[in-house]
């Protein structure tokens, strides 16, 4: 049974995953890859090993902050999830910005440890800040940080002004740059994008289908994340909720942005594979659980023949 399988995290359980993304990322990038360059192969395979190293920082968040039990469910569910929208593994500004926030999101969950709490601030703000170079709704994550802050450190003044300081620093470093390689000013125009209300993209059975399935899993797994994050410790339900109000705020990102093509919902797959995964460890049902899972992995084939 492959639900058996990956309830353990073993190597082979990540090889496997790192199998199917490839599969799927060189079906999604096929067509580029036969008339380009040299050099945009390699890039290829910097962005394949990017989402790669995705899988393993989000295995290390669930890991070292007990989101999920010891298994390689949320790795295989976020490459599901991923490998559903071809235009995500197509979109590279996407796939840099969600390994940010990652990055990100690690140093916001280890804010509950009271320790180096000024570094771990700036750190979050400025990973998130350069996420938002690639794709800028993705700067909406800052809430999360001040949730975070204000949680476990809102009671010192000057921790509500380190994310400040830390985008402060970001943009002097940006400008810098800018005015050494371009020798102009980094503006407000070059980094904000517009607001994109037009789902008319979705009609299309290739977004249809996945995103239909995505929300009809999010609504029903969210009731049972909920109840589990109402039984757990005081210590561990922050740290719940916190990726509840990341899956919140990538909807909200999804929402905004300026290209309706699936990449769009790259940020929430992440927060949905922890959310989906604690549904699993407490699934009675054997059967309907195998079954859920197939369809995870295979529904990703069948959007390849639409």
């Amino acid at each position: 049974m492959l639900t058996s399988f990956f309830s353990n995290s073993r190597p082979i359980n990540f090889i496997v995953v790192a199998v199917y993304i490839f599969i799927f990322y060189l079906f999604a990038n096929l067509q580029a890859l036969f008339s380009a360059p040299f050099w945009v192969i390699w890039q290829e395979v910097g962005m394949f090993l990017i989402l790669v190293l995705s899988v393993f920082i989000l295995n290390f968040i669930s890991g070292r902050n007990e989101l999920t039990g010891r298994n390689a469910y949320k790795s295989i569910l976020f490459a599901g999830f991923l490998c559903m929208f071809s235009a995500a593994l197509q979109n590279n500004d996407v796939i840099i910005a969600n390994l940010f926030l990652l990055l990100a999101l690690r140093r916001i969950l280890s804010l509950k440890s009271q320790r180096e709490t000024v570094k771990k601030i700036f750190d979050a703000t400025f990973w998130i800040g350069v996420a938002s170079l690639f794709y800028f709704w993705s700067i909406l994550f800052l809430f999360v940080v001040y949730f975070g802050l204000l949680v476990h450190v809102g009671h010192r003044f000057k921790n509500w002004l380190v994310p400040v300081a830390a985008l402060l620093a970001l943009l002097s470093i940006v400008t810098s740059v800018d005015l050494l390689i371009t020798d102009t000013f980094y503006t407000l125009a070059d980094w904000t994008q517009a607001i994109n209300l037009d789902f008319e993209q979705y009609r299309n059975l290739s977004l249809l289908i996945p995103s239909a399935f995505l929300f009809a899993l999010t609504l029903w797994s969210s009731f049972f994340y909920v109840l589990i994050i109402q039984k757990a410790s005081a210590n561990a339900k922050s740290s719940l909720f916190i990726i509840l109000l990341c899956a919140g705020v990538a909807l909200t990102v999804g929402v905004l942005a300026p290209t309706k093509n699936g990449s769009e919902l790259m940020f929430f797959f992440a927060p949905l594979a922890i959310m989906v995964t604690n549904y699993f460890q407490s699934m009675k049902d054997q059967w309907f659980k195998e079954m859920l899972f197939l369809t995870i992995i295979l529904l990703p084939v069948l959007l390849l023949l639409l």
